[in-house]
């Protein structure tokens, strides 16, 4: 392992010196790619140093009772050796996962966008039950969320709701909440007290920069229009709404959650570029046919993921077969728990793809 290390720190030094060249700075694009390689390479060589402590204490330790000389000493010495055994195998796990060679697209900021599915009103609850929950996952990692364009179902919730969530690798995180989610409860509007099942559809975009996707501005019809829905007395005063309308692909993006025209028409724009970005990823991975999908964070779109039973307050995570009996702290936003095990199953399947022994 500690040859592996080696080379990965001959990276960290290269990529230490390049950020700091002026031409480097002045090339915005990949001084921001180098940054954040550099980022992870430092967490890497964190755990090296670490590596390298506890592997020359166990040498050392091994040494000294070896040569018995001094019986306090070799107390001491077993003692860290005991230490070093016990640390070394968890520490060397963590390291072949860190080795992992991660996606590029994990570290970008993302686009959530929820849509009910069947259920009609209870489906609509239900997405919004779904918004709140990512809300308060959010808040607790520090992330922030900004609406891009909500509508609002007739009994609450949401038909749709498109959200921006900004933080440290939120694509690499929310990619696995992608999917079909599905509900087993009594709904409110239900008389008889029956369980009826409903859906909802999440889709999670990687945030296209500016320089991800070249957008022709000539290509997109720029609709303004007056604003509809809560809002105060800007509604349906100024012309603030913006939809964009993208002539090669049908698009259509909308954005009213800002007063501000301006603010709305970059909101609209950066959705707009993500969808784009998204689709020339699909486009390049049906291509790459070595690069297989995941089973846990991609893949086809219409795919059951989760089902959150409340009689049974039981929610289960189809594409690992884990079932978890916590659904009231789970929906309050407590999901880091299944994005964790996601996490692992697919850093596991990466390890067996590497085919690598470290």
């Amino acid at each position: 392992m500690i040859d592996k290390l080696n080379i990965v720190k001959q990276r960290f030094d290269e990529v230490s010196d390049l950020i700091i060249q002026p031409d480097i700075i002045a090339d915005q694009k990949r001084y921001i790619k180098l940054n954040k390689e550099y980022k992870d390479l430092k967490a890497i060589m964190d755990e090296r140093d670490l590596y390298i402590e506890l592997t020359d204490n166990l040498k050392e330790a091994e040494e000294i009772i070896a040569d018995g000389s001094d019986a306090e000493m070799v107390e001491m010495a077993k003692m860290q050796l005991e230490e070093a055994k016990e640390a070394l195998p968890e520490l060397e796990e963590k390291i072949r996962f860190m080795l992992v060679p991660k996606d590029p697209e994990d570290a970008k900021n993302c686009v959530v966008e929820i849509r009910a599915g069947t259920g009609g009103d209870e489906a609509s609850i239900f997405a919004g039950d779904l918004f709140r929950m990512y809300t308060k996952y959010c808040e607790g990692k520090g992330w922030s969320i900004s609406v891009v364009d909500l509508n609002e179902g007739t009994s609450g919730g949401y038909k749709e709701i498109i959200f921006e969530v900004n933080g440290e690798d939120a694509y690499g995180t929310m990619k696995f909440e992608a999917g079909v989610h599905r509900v087993q409860r009594v709904p409110q509007t239900e008389t008889q007290g029956r369980v009826h099942t409903s859906a909802a559809t999440v889709m999670v975009l990687p945030e296209a920069e500016e320089f991800d996707v070249e957008l022709d501005m000539t290509e997109v019809r720029i609709e303004r229009t007056t604003s509809t829905g809560p809002g105060g007395q800007s509604v349906n005063t100024t012309y603030s709404a913006i939809k964009l309308h993208h002539e090669p692909t049908g698009m259509i993006v909308s954005c009213q959650d800002q007063k501000s025209s301006h603010k709305n028409l970059e909101k609209a724009l950066k959705v707009l570029r993500s969808r784009l970005y998204d689709l020339e990823l699909a486009k390049k991975q049906a291509a790459d046919s070595e690069k297989r999908k995941s089973m846990v964070s991609s893949g086809d779109r219409s795919a059951k993921i989760r089902t959150y039973n409340y009689p049974q307050g039981r929610v289960t995570d189809h594409r690992i077969g884990l079932t978890l009996y916590d659904l009231g702290n789970i929906i309050d936003g407590d999901i880091q728990k299944i994005i964790d095990e996601l996490q692992l199953v697919e850093n596991t399947e990466k390890l067996k793809e590497s085919n690598e022994v470290f």
